[in-house]
């Protein structure tokens, strides 16, 4: 299935088999592709990249596709990076993590800094943090295999 080129979002590069590598969704996702094009909310003059995801009904594209600017995505990145770091340690913690630091990082970016912090905010942290610690657990085969992989290509480019 070919992604639309007819829209606002200008695709440049594209993956348009990631339904056959979605994760655990493999084979059976609605997110049929991926792109890095030209971003849909150019002005005149004005040119930002953005990725793409993809998502088909079966009948049509999807109003629930996902653009962020490329910048946002390696934030992403990091956060998941970062996530499945602190993760593999939180065991030591009751409930997973430091109820009086609930702090993980803070991680420089452009001048200041990300805070990456356990949402104490959430009512149900405790419960809510288990079932992720779990989810992250039933994940690692398909996160590992991206991470090393993003790792190796990095390294590649020199970063």
């Amino acid at each position: 299935m070919n992604i639309p080129i007819n829209l606002k979002h200008k695709p440049v590069i594209v993956a348009e088999n990631y339904d056959d590598v979605d994760g655990k969704y493999a084979y059976n996702s609605d997110a049929k592709g991926l792109s890095l094009g030209l971003a849909q909310w150019n002005d005149r003059g004005k040119v930002d990249i953005s990725a793409k995801v993809w998502r088909h009904t079966g009948g049509k594209w999807s109003r629930q596709s996902e653009e962020l600017p490329l910048h946002r995505v390696l934030d992403l990145a990091i956060l998941i990076s970062r996530s499945t770091l602190y993760f593999r340690d939180a065991y030591k913690h009751d409930n997973f993590y430091d109820k009086e630091n609930p702090q993980i990082d803070r991680i420089g970016l452009q001048g200041d800094a990300m805070t990456v912090a356990v949402c104490d905010d959430n009512e149900r942290i405790d419960e809510d943090i288990a079932l992720f610690q779990q989810a992250m657990t039933d994940s690692d085969e398909l996160l590992s295999e991206r991470l090393r992989t993003l790792s190796r290509i990095l390294k590649e480019a020199g970063y």
